[in-house]
């Protein structure tokens, strides 16, 4: 090879391909490598899901509105882009969930852990399970482990440990929310690994959850002080902040938006520079690559990577199409106090939104003082009526919802409406399979093309930073082989 610089394609242009550019562009500096950087995203803005509205005073999340404090990949690269004084915790003071159960409002027991009781006390006198339930919970206590190391459905696992009314009652809305999915179609080991590890390590899940809770709070001394005594962050000025501080971070990136790539091909012989593959424009234009990270969801990366036949197998992974609405009061125009984060829907209700976060009582930044702004969400995996429906309609279901469940009959000050059509990847039993066979089929037929993303190891805006940076460093370690 001459003196060229590497040449990568990163395609894809939200947070993980943001992150797998960034990350991809520090390996190399570090290595002493030169590489040259082209990221492209098919819309016409940066940062995927992303999207933070300013808007008479509010702060409004259309896309995700938080991250998991405690996965540490969002936080370390908040510090490395010098955002740290940005973060922002919950309000202290909405520490309540709650959900419906026979349409009231229940409090989520103190002291449950991903839906994983580690208090007896308050658990034993929650109003959301009969006396059966808890006791057939509390069997967990005395279970054998499983035997069998095979993957299985997060809805089998919590049933034979916890009862069917823990499943249904706290953890399907809890869990299965995260996902938009079915509990008993999504792959506890895919979507819950820690579930499968605590019950091969302590036999008891809730045994083990309660032990490493307590464990946790020698971790949490390790976090920023912004991050000791919350749930979930985001930033003073919305999510965007983040997208932002990539952007300018990738000041030497070759930025192409509104543009599609139509197929990558493994070059038969390497051209003058030594570059390996050939990257397909939509437009029909070519040009010649060393390699490229695929950060797109998987029904949209498989037709790139036709010469590849595992890759065929990502279009088998399904997605759930999802929306927002989000609704802006006047405070004085509400009937009950919004003294927690919000409400969880269980399935067994059957009601038009699957959560109501409180925004402006789980996050003190997001609206004006005397004014109220509440985010719904809608649709899941069986049920994406939404679909179907105009948004007028959408705002009367969730407005129905909400006068009969919070009392709310004011107008709203006015409405944002995001959708998301297959949007919320589905990782089935044995996903994890899958995913290594897609891995193993590229690493052996176009070594130096990756793929990555919320469909493979994880939705949250933590994981997909991880992913993007694991997938960037494979890459620098592939391309600056001596």
């Amino acid at each position: 090879m001459g003196n060229e610089p590497r040449h990568v394609a990163v395609i894809g242009g939200g947070i993980t391909g943001l992150s797998a550019a960034y990350y991809l562009k520090k390996a190399m500096a570090e290595k002493g490598e030169a590489v040259k950087v082209t990221l492209i995203e098919k819309s016409g803005s940066f940062g995927g899901r992303i999207h933070t509205l300013k808007k008479d005073g509010f702060v409004i999340e259309k896309g995700p509105d938080s991250f998991l404090a405690r996965k540490p990949a969002m936080i370390e690269l908040t510090k490395e882009l010098g955002l740290e004084d940005q973060l922002t915790g919950t309000n202290p003071n909405a520490k309540k969930t709650y959900i419906l159960h026979g349409n009231r409002l229940h409090r989520m027991p103190p002291g449950l852990v991903l839906g994983i009781p580690t208090e007896i006390g308050p658990f034993m006198k929650t109003g959301l399970l009969s006396f059966a339930g808890k006791a057939r919970a509390a069997l967990d206590l005395l279970l054998p482990k499983r035997q069998s190391t095979d993957d299985e459905s997060l809805g089998a696992f919590l049933e034979r440990r916890l009862g069917k009314e823990v499943l249904t009652q706290i953890a399907e809305p809890l869990l299965a929310g995260i996902y938009a999915g079915d509990t008993y179609a999504l792959s506890v080991k895919a979507t819950f690994p820690q579930f499968h590890a605590l019950e091969q390590k302590h036999r008891s899940l809730i045994l083990g959850m309660t032990r490493n809770r307590k464990q946790g709070g020698e971790e949490s001394k390790t976090l920023p002080e912004v991050a000791k005594n919350t749930v979930f962050l985001t930033f003073k000025e919305g999510l965007q902040t983040i997208v932002n501080g990539l952007v300018d971070a990738l000041d030497d990136v070759h930025f192409m938006k509104d543009t599609e790539v139509s197929a990558i091909h493994k070059l038969k012989s390497k051209d003058d520079s030594g570059r390996s593959y050939e990257l397909v424009y939509g437009g029909g234009l070519t040009e010649r690559i060393d390699g490229a990270i695929i950060a797109l969801p998987a029904y949209a990366i498989a037709p790139l990577l036709n010469e590849v036949p595992a890759a065929k197998e990502l279009m088998t992974i399904d997605y759930a199409s999802v929306a927002n609405v989000i609704l802006a009061f006047n405070a004085n125009d509400m009937v009950r106090e919004l003294d927690g984060s919000g409400l969880l829907a269980p399935r067994s209700e059957n009601r038009f939104i699957t959560a109501c976060t409180w925004t402006s009582s789980k996050w003190l930044h997001t609206a004006p003082k005397g004014k109220v702004l509440l985010r719904c969400y809608v649709g899941r995996s069986g049920d994406e009526r939404w679909l179907k429906m105009s948004e007028a309609e959408m705002i009367q279901a969730v407005r129905r919802d909400l006068q009969e469940l919070l009392g709310i009959t004011a107008e709203p000050l006015f409405t944002e409406i995001t959708k998301m059509p297959r949007s919320m990847p589905q990782y089935p039993v044995e996903h994890l399979k899958l995913v290594q066979r897609v891995r193993s089929g590229l690493a052996e037929q176009m070594p130096g093309i990756h793929v990555t993303g919320a469909a493979f190891h994880g939705v949250g805006l933590p994981d997909c930073i991880r992913q993007g940076k694991e997938t960037a460093l494979a890459l620098v370690s592939q391309l600056t082989v001596k």
